[in-house]
């Protein structure tokens, strides 16, 4: 953060900490998701490896947020591109237009809230 950033206008300040609530909370969101392994009857570390497999896209999305924290550009590029790939990943799949809204959206929302907010 640099020391300008007490001084932007009320709006740029929303520009600028919008996209990282948004990610913080997406990231939130698709953890729960990794929360479905303990249901199974798994031994202990077959459950611990399983979780944390299903922890993959969380972390590469907190990797991306690390990123665009200080690069809003190069952060932002990246979630567009994690959202383009998942879209490519499941394209063929027999997924609803929902699931696919509700998962590729944030990160391209998030990745163009980025991009905006580098342009201040």
């Amino acid at each position: 953060m640099t020391p300008l950033f007490f001084f932007m206008p009320q709006k740029l300040k929303f520009l600028y900490w919008l996209p990282r609530v948004l990610a913080v909370i997406f990231i939130i969101f698709i953890s729960l998701f990794s929360l479905d392994v303990f249901q199974e009857d798994y031994g202990f570390w077959e459950t611990i490896l399983g979780f944390l497999i299903h922890l993959i896209p969380s972390l590469l999305l907190a990797a991306a947020l690390l990123i665009a924290w200080k690069r809003e550009r190069i952060g932002g590029l990246i979630f567009l591109l994690l959202g383009f790939w998942y879209l490519l990943m499941t394209y063929d799949k027999d997924f609803p237009s929902l699931s696919h809204l509700i998962i590729t959206g944030p990160p391209f929302l998030i990745g163009i809230l980025f991009l905006m907010s580098e342009k201040k």
